[in-house]
């Protein structure tokens, strides 16, 4: 017989919601940048292709944004609904950084409706481009006000205990805690890495396809572009994350690598299957390079798992999420460096087949690796909702009823992404950008 368990239940509707939001979040906090880098260099170069490109992932964009708004309300309504004793205890100190992401939102929004309502109704084009700066710039704000939300649940700030109450609240401070920095900058970063390959492996695709066009081919160029620059980025932040773990939540960093014992010239493992007694088999070691991404240098002493109480290690498996986020994240990099080579060597074909099966591939992995990423961030914190202070089990509710939410928030996660399929497929599929090409004489 199944056995009612609300905490349970309440991860996994959380989770559900989670894998859904993120990837209209990601593309909601990239895309704006991309389509302002478009009509930018469409202005810059008095180019009317990257115009079109930019007018075109608008259309786009709108849909995405739409279901993005859905979903993240789904979000702040199950943090009432499922996590009450959590917002009982810590509501009041994080509810600046929630209306600031909402007011952010909203400045979007606005600023949007008035950049598509205004095509081609200045004389000067740049003024239709100031008007996507605010919208750039908001969906920036959103995505760091969240952010901060998630740091404060790993390192806790900006308040006192007194009886088990958080009082003399610090807002600032609970926002600028010390997982802000390298969180917020990683969530920013792979946002726009992942928007940049999914909109590359659209034209990729294209061009597979036959279609030689050399808007697709400007497309590719620019997506390719900004994608090997924010893949650098991300890689970076990624470094300064894992010093960040180590200082602060060793007993993450330590699950994520099956680092079971303290030691010096600790190696990275990659991938590997764990037997009894903590033993790994067929993995992947890396001399030295845990010990190099905590501290920075190759004897440095890494903190193992056996210094923790065993009531307040994360699950294992974490391991696999963050090996496929590192993996996938060195792929996306190796494939935008080497398609800006062969763009710069005249003599090389940067649209030769298996370099754009490799963008067209990471599209959908770029999405995996941002899932995988926040698999890790949140269940890397467990058994932790608010770390030292708050549980799961302390912060779920106890409502005989999350089963059927899962079941109705489910079957509107489905209606929702096969709208956004459906609209998005159609729109396209009915305006051509062959047909746009020859309604502007741009063929």
């Amino acid at each position: 017989m199944f056995e009612y368990d609300p905490v349970f239940l309440s991860r996994i509707l959380t989770g559900i919601t989670l894998a859904v939001h993120v990837i209209f979040a990601t593309v909601g906090v990239g895309v704006p940048l991309m389509i302002a880098l478009a009509e930018w260099m469409g202005i810059k170069r008095n180019d009317e292709h990257y115009r079109l490109l930019a007018r075109r992932w608008a259309r786009g964009f709108v849909i995405t944004v739409a279901i993005g708004v859905v979903t993240g309300t789904a979000i702040g309504l199950q943090l009432s609904l499922l996590w009450p004793n959590f917002m009982q205890m810590a509501g009041h100190v994080i509810s600046l950084p929630l209306f600031m992401e909402t007011f952010a939102f909203f400045f979007e929004a606005i600023f949007l409706g008035i950049y598509l309502y205004t095509w081609d109704r200045f004389k000067k084009k740049i003024y239709h481009f100031f008007i996507l700066i605010p919208v750039a710039l908001g969906a920036m704000a959103s995505g760091f006000f969240i952010t901060t939300v998630n740091g404060f649940m790993n390192a806790p700030r900006g308040f006192d205990l007194e009886n088990g109450v958080l009082t003399n609240i610090r807002p600032l401070e609970a926002m600028f805690n010390p997982a802000t920095p390298t969180k917020v900058a990683h969530v920013l970063s792979s946002a726009y890495l992942t928007t940049a390959f999914v909109l590359a492996a659209i034209a990729a695709f294209a061009i597979l396809r036959g279609k030689d066009h050399v808007y697709h081919k400007k497309a590719l160029h620019l997506t390719m572009t900004a994608a090997a620059i924010f893949a650098i980025s991300t890689a970076i932040i990624g470094d300064f994350s894992g010093k960040y773990l180590a200082k602060y939540q060793p007993e993450k960093l330590a699950a994520a690598e099956w680092h079971f014992e303290t030691s010096t010239e600790a190696p990275l493992i990659l991938g590997g299957v764990l037997q009894e007694n903590n033993e790994v088999k067929y993995a992947l070691e890396i001399p030295y390079a845990l010990s190099i991404l905590a501290h920075g240098t190759p004897d440095a002493e890494v903190i193992g798992l056996e210094e923790f109480p065993e009531e307040e290690l994360p699950p294992l498996i974490v391991h696999y999420f963050f090996d496929l986020m590192v993996g996938i994240g060195m792929f996306l990099a190796f494939v935008s460096i080497l398609y800006v080579l062969f763009a710069k060597v005249r003599k090389w074909n940067e649209w030769n087949k298996p370099l754009l099966w490799a963008i067209v591939a990471g599209g959908p992995l770029s999405l995996l690796a941002i899932e995988m990423g926040w698999f890790f961030a949140e269940l890397g914190r467990q058994p932790w909702l608010l770390v030292g202070y708050m549980t799961v089990e302390q912060g779920a509710t106890t409502s005989e009823h999350v089963d059927l939410m899962i079941v109705l928030f489910v079957l509107l996660y489905i209606v929702l992404c096969t709208t956004c399929a459906t609209v998005l497929r159609k729109m396209f599929k009915n305006n051509p950008v062959e047909k746009e090409l020859h309604d502007r004489g741009m063929e």
